[in-house]
């Protein structure tokens, strides 16, 4: 089959490869249809995204990409990948940073969850889950152990320095000079002359990535000269130069076992599909989601038909469709799903509100809302308590030493070590990792209580702009709703939220426990000036000396302000550090005015 084989879908992959490469073409101003823009394809590895930093050709740093602004530091365990070189070859001397993709090889992702089976542990879903929870992993040596493999595709050099003598810089040239350093680069990349080429590659690998020993989702393309990259820019989120091309999900058909239901951290009543296994997109398939009872319907899936099922994005198993053809006919006919009127955990009677498709569960005792909240709660986006997984969340609900947030940090060493699995240093790192929590900023606490309709984005903005819990509780809801990013919707769930005692009461326990509730990283004008800086845009260059660009990026937005990544004519201002590069040439070219520290320290204290 041919990648045009595929086309006439609403979002096609040749549709998108080829209006990508008419928007290269427009903001290149090429208009002539003989010159082909030269571009890079490579596989896009299945993984998790790592920068590390070498300075003087030693490792120094390794960070995941995090929420992109701020990563988690896993240097320990960049060292444990034995593919990752702890001092470059003939590198740069200066400072240089290496991107890459972290993954787990098949068959080491076949072992590993071979030998989870034989010890009871849960196995995991994919390569790329267990690849991140193993480089998120505290020890060093289980990294090692389990034979995580990288594979390098980009470098910066920090300042000055430049990567070449030559003003030329190619992205298939840095490919080939980070390999002579010493990275693992994936070979299968190529320099493709126009679309054409590109789709060419794109067909090629379609079937042929399932031969290799990594899984891989799809194609990354790049334009390949780096000035023509500065020319394009990038939007807020994505740069204008690249675009990943998914492959269509592979499908198969099995037998719907049955229909199952979940109760979630809100009380939401999910319905999924049990399967027949069924093998797909490299890994056995036995569950897919269902998504509600109204979706079901429309889908007239029900439990005994021959279903078919696909991977969304690789990942995600759903059921496309039943096949009604082989459903059986008369008395042997498959019923229609209805939803239980009671909640399957603890027989409340289940309410769905008039506007809503979904079914909940009122009862706020009821066990596995408890278990999905505490679990939520201690979730990397939220708390980030390592070690607090379902299996211990079960056993402390189930024996009644937790039903809620704050009875988590009343646990003792002694409570941890009398459940199962659970040893004397198991329980030393889960009561250190609560101690740690304490400290936590405000949006991770906000985000982890689960107020409805607050998730991290709008979690963040209510830390950012009130600073600590004190100002949140004792704002109106005209206050909440003048906060950028936050509608009357949202308002309005988290007044109710705050302004219920028994909420009022949990943020007391959790206040008593030791728990701080302050944004750290919202600055005393961000709280005291309000929005002085909406409607105008910023860009930050170079390194900032005064604070973190990171800290400096939240201060403008706590003040009403947005950070930008690129130049244009409607930036307000560049903040400039030391070593500012093409940003701050940009800006003045544009007629940008450009702040100093001083100046930017000035104006958001005013």
């Amino acid at each position: 089959m041919s990648l045009r084989d595929w086309d006439g879908a609403k979002h096609s992959p040749v549709s998108d490869l080829q209006a990508f490469d008419e928007r290269v073409r427009k903001g290149l101003g090429v208009t002539d249809p003989a010159v082909e823009i030269r571009y890079v394809a490579e596989l896009k590895i299945d993984g998790l995204s790592v920068a590390a930093t070498y300075e003087k050709g030693r490792l120094v740093r390794g960070v995941t990409r995090g929420d992109g602004v701020r990563g988690e530091d896993v240097t320990s365990n960049i060292r444990a990948i034995r593919a990752v070189p702890l001092r470059l070859l003939d590198g740069p001397s200066g400072s240089v940073e290496v991107r890459g993709e972290v993954y787990l090889p098949r068959r080491a992702f076949d072992r590993i969850n071979l030998e989870r089976e034989k010890l009871g542990s849960r196995v995991f879903a994919n390569p790329r889950n267990a690849a991140a929870g193993t480089i998120r992993n505290l020890d060093p040596a289980l990294v090692a152990k389990r034979g995580l493999r990288i594979f390098v595709y980009q470098a910066v050099v920090v300042g000055e320095a430049k990567l070449f003598a030559s003003d030329v810089v190619t992205h298939d040239r840095i490919l080939t000079e980070i390999g002579r350093w010493g990275f693992p680069v994936e070979p299968n990349w190529q320099v493709c002359k126009g679309v054409d080429e590109v789709m060419a590659f794109c067909t090629e690998w379609r079937d042929k990535r399932r031969t290799l020993g990594f899984d891989t989702d799809g194609v990354v393309v790049k334009v390949a000269e780096m000035a023509l990259r500065v020319r394009l820019g990038s939007t807020s989120k994505f740069p204008r130069w690249a675009v990943a091309f998914k492959y269509p999900a592979e499908q198969a058909t099995t037998k719907l076992l049955s229909i199952e239901v979940n109760v979630g951290r809100t009380g939401a009543v999910t319905p999924y599909a049990v399967l027949e296994p069924v093998r797909l997109a490299g890994t056995t398939v036995q569950m897919a989601t269902l998504h509600n009872a109204e979706e079901i319907a429309r889908k007239d899936i029900r439990a005994g038909d021959i279903v078919l099922v696909e991977k969304g994005g690789d990942v995600i198993p759903k059921i496309v469709k039943p096949i009604v053809s082989l459903r059986p006919v008369g008395k042997a006919e498959p019923k229609p799903f209805v939803i239980p009127r009671l909640c399957p955990v603890c027989d409340t009677p289940l309410d769905r509100p008039a506007e809503e498709v979904v079914w909940r569960c009122l009862n706020v005792t009821c066990s596995a809302k408890i278990r999905r909240a505490i679990q939520h709660f201690a979730s990397r986006g939220a708390m980030d308590i390592e070690g607090l997984g379902q299996s211990l969340v079960a056993q402390l609900v189930e024996k009644g030493l937790v039903a809620d947030f704050a009875d988590l940090y009343a646990l003792t060493t002694e409570d941890l070590e009398g459940l199962d699995r659970m040893g004397v240093k198991s329980a030393a790192n889960i009561m250190a990792q609560l101690e740690r929590s304490k400290t936590s900023e405000l949006w991770r606490v906000l985000h982890g209580i689960g107020i409805r309709h607050v998730g991290e984005r709008a979690a963040q903005v209510l830390a950012r702009t009130f600073g600590n819990l004190e100002r949140l509780m004792s704002a109106s809801t005209k206050e909440l709703e003048s906060v950028g990013d936050v509608g009357s919707v949202v308002a309005a769930s988290v007044k109710q939220f705050l302004d219920t005692p028994r909420n009022q009461r949990l943020f007391e326990r959790l206040r008593e426990a030791g728990l701080t509730m302050v944004e750290k990283l919202a600055s005393p004008a961000a709280i005291e000036h309000g929005d002085t800086l909406a409607g105008q845009t910023f860009v930050l260059t170079g390194t900032l000396e005064s604070q973190p660009r990171d800290e400096a990026k939240r201060t403008i937005e706590a003040l009403g302000g947005k950070v930008m990544s690129s130049v244009s004519k409607k930036t307000s201002y560049v903040v400039a550090g030391t070593n500012p590069g093409s940003k701050a040439a940009k800006a003045q070219e544009l007629g940008v005015p450009i702040l100093t520290e001083k100046e930017f320290a000035d104006l958001i204290s005013v």
